[in-house]
């Protein structure tokens, strides 16, 4: 399971210095990203590296497993009600359609929450600090850390599971 792991910068060159030694480190390019205030971002930041602001996929995650949950109870429950006839084809189109209800629901709601990094380091970023964020294994982000600590980053108190691994 991968880790999240944020480290801050002062400036683009030393984000970019980081950055390439979390590639010698064997952390793969989709895992690194960037977070720093819109002004930056927009002048300064490689496109591919910058990080969404919102909690968009979690949510939606978390959504579909709730809906899930409560659809699949939802028709359990009709199912020992005999009048309402469910059938164990209707269990699982319940269950379906719960995921599908609880998934687009939470991520349409996720969409406009910030990121749980932009949430917690927003003193960092608005005072112009750029966040490298780096999803690995919590080995390689440990074998990692002192190259990245000597490319000029500050690890910050982050480490969380990543959600989509």
């Amino acid at each position: 399971m991968k880790t999240r792991h944020v480290l801050s910068t002062p400036d683009l060159p030393t984000a970019r210095a980081v950055m390439q030694a979390a590639r010698a480190a064997g952390v793969p390019e989709q895992d690194i990203s960037l977070i720093a205030r819109s002004d930056i971002e927009l002048e300064a930041a490689p496109e591919q590296h910058k990080e969404a602001g919102s909690d968009f996929y979690p949510a939606a995650v978390r959504g579909v497993i709730g809906g899930g949950a409560t659809g699949l109870l939802a028709g359990l429950v009709a199912v020992a009600i005999p009048p309402v006839g469910i059938t164990l084809a209707g269990v699982a189109g319940l269950a379906i359609a719960g995921a599908l209800t609880g998934g687009w629901t939470s991520a349409m709601v996720g969409a406009s929450v910030p990121d749980p990094v932009r949430r917690k380091f927003e003193d960092e970023i608005e005072a112009g600090r750029i966040l490298v964020v780096l999803d690995a294994d919590k080995e390689l982000l440990a074998r990692a850390e002192p190259a990245l600590v000597r490319a000029g980053a500050t690890p910050l108190p982050f480490d969380q599971p990543t959600v989509l691994t």
